[in-house]
């Protein structure tokens, strides 16, 4: 081995109910904890040492699904030269559980920091809600109220010394097969919880407890506190994260897995429930083919030879 060393940026995604979040945490199961794990096991990171250099760009709740997050890592430059993107993939998908995609890997600068992205994209199903009920053409007005620059406190579980301050660039429905089934928002960076108080203020105004004006209040008056309460992680996906040197894909596969809540009079409690048990295999699934769309690994071109140039 060398003493230089390259600083990769990565891409994963993971189903968060299988971890006490993505960051790491002593004695728990997490995503962070999961990959280090492995890195060390393959003796990619420095095993005699307490400290690790693998870090995610977004934090995430135990029970948030996501597509696609990002992070870094810094390993032997020898190592890395040998191993190729394709090679170290492979390892890796070999070695983390089943419910951990890791997707792709490049080299990048030394300077380069996970967390500070473009934007990040989040997706709420909040037809997975008890009692949700989609409220029209108003819903677009109401997502609206959400976008621009404001203090956000009142929809966040706020952290000392955390600035307040946020950006939401767009905030619009998520419509599946022509169905309302909830809101994308892309900000620049969220609090925590951020996401899952914005829906939990959606529900809330959606089924009556509480007004438009009582979400505007809070949204523009950050020193009067107001608490509409989060909303559960298990709807929630985080769809992506944009960087320059890494740009949110796309899916190219129109998304067809999200079956309609039962409805009507006839409607038992006991149909809605299983309803919901289906719906969260459904958002699995639909992470699965998302990766498997995503996962594609860089083609390794070989150097061929024929009988006249080996003479």
């Amino acid at each position: 081995m060398t003493n230089q060393s390259v600083r990769l940026a990565f891409r994963i995604g993971y189903l968060g109910d299988g971890y006490h979040g993505s960051q790491i945490q002593p004695d728990v199961v997490t995503v962070q904890g999961e990959l280090i794990r492995v890195f060390r096991s393959l003796k990619w990171l420095d095993t005699a040492s307490k400290e690790h250099n693998l870090v995610l760009s977004s934090r995430t709740d135990a029970g948030v699904h996501v597509r696609l997050n990002g992070g870094v890592v810094q390993i032997d430059e020898e190592l890395w030269n040998a191993l190729t993107p394709r090679k170290m993939i492979r390892a890796l998908d070999d070695r983390l559980p089943k419910d951990i995609a890791f997707l792709d890997v490049k080299q990048v600068d030394q300077d380069w920091n996970p967390r500070m992205a473009n934007h990040r994209v989040y997706r709420y199903r909040l037809e997975g809600l008890e009692f949700w009920k989609y409220p029209g053409e108003v819903f677009t007005e109401w997502l609206q109220m959400f976008e621009g620059t404001y203090n956000a406190t009142n929809f966040a579980r706020l952290e000392e010394g955390k600035n307040p301050i946020r950006t939401i660039l767009s905030c619009k429905p998520w419509i599946i097969g022509g169905r309302t089934v909830g809101f994308e928002i892309i900000g620049e960076a969220f609090l925590w919880n951020q996401v899952r108080r914005t829906a939990m203020a959606l529900h809330r105004m959606s089924i009556g407890e509480i007004t438009p004006h009582d979400v505007k209040q809070a949204i523009e008056n950050p020193d009067i506190e107001a608490d509409f309460g989060v909303a559960p992680a298990d709807w929630l996906i985080l769809w992506g994260v944009d960087w320059d040197e890494m740009k949110l894909p796309q899916s190219n596969n129109e998304i067809h897995c999200f079956t309609a809540p039962p409805s009507g009079p006839a409607v038992e409690r006991t149909m809605r429930k299983r309803w919901r048990d289906g719906a969260r295999h459904e958002m699995k699934s639909l992470l699965y083919h998302q990766w498997a769309e995503l996962g594609e690994l860089p083609i390794v071109k070989h150097n061929t030879f024929n009988s006249e140039e080996l003479g």
